[in-house]
């Protein structure tokens, strides 16, 4: 219980990091501590593969979707860099996500990530707004396309955690029957 609280404080310290210097232009801050929230939980987890796999996944899942909506204007970031399709500070964000998935978030189901990413993740990004760390320039647009890419990316990410730990990735219709 304890190491479940530890896991979502240290998010959400690390979301507010990411935030707040890319408002303050010290972009870098957030993704020093996105890179230490990861490295802190990963060092203390006890299914490192998993993990590994999960940061992965989602850094790749983060640079396709944010870099998307950069792309096609939909979304502005500061803090940015010419480097990647999105922001660093996206991607340590996106990072550190991913290792809320086996610990704080281990309780998710897939159908249950559907609905938390298509909420909390247009959440975020409007939270993130109104403080100024990003713009959605077409607002509806861009949330409908958070909403469905983040109810995907975080329902991939509790499947891949599922098919890593070696759990079948989705469970049977009839308990001990056929379907």
């Amino acid at each position: 219980m304890m190491r479940s609280l530890a896991n979502f404080v240290g998010f959400q310290l690390a979301w507010w990091a990411c935030v707040l210097g890319a408002i303050h232009d010290a972009a870098w801050l957030g993704v020093l501590a996105g890179i230490a929230f990861v490295a802190l939980q990963w060092l203390a987890s006890p299914q490192r593969r998993v993990d590994a796999r999960l940061v992965a996944c989602a850094v790749l899942l983060g640079l396709l979707l944010d870099g998307s909506l950069a792309q096609l204007g939909w979304i502005d970031y500061r803090g940015g860099t010419a480097h990647l399709p999105a922001p660093a500070w996206i991607v340590a964000l996106w990072a550190a996500f991913a290792m809320t998935i086996t610990h704080s978030l281990g309780w998710l189901r897939p159908g249950m990530a559907l609905l938390l990413g298509a909420i909390g993740g247009p959440l975020a990004y409007l939270g993130a707004e109104r403080m100024g760390a990003v713009e959605l320039t077409s607002g509806v647009q861009a949330t409908i396309a958070l909403a469905i890419g983040w109810a995907l990316a975080t329902c991939a990410l509790v499947l891949v955690a599922r098919h890593a730990r070696g759990a079948s990735p989705v469970r049977p219709l009839v308990a001990g029957g056929s379907r």
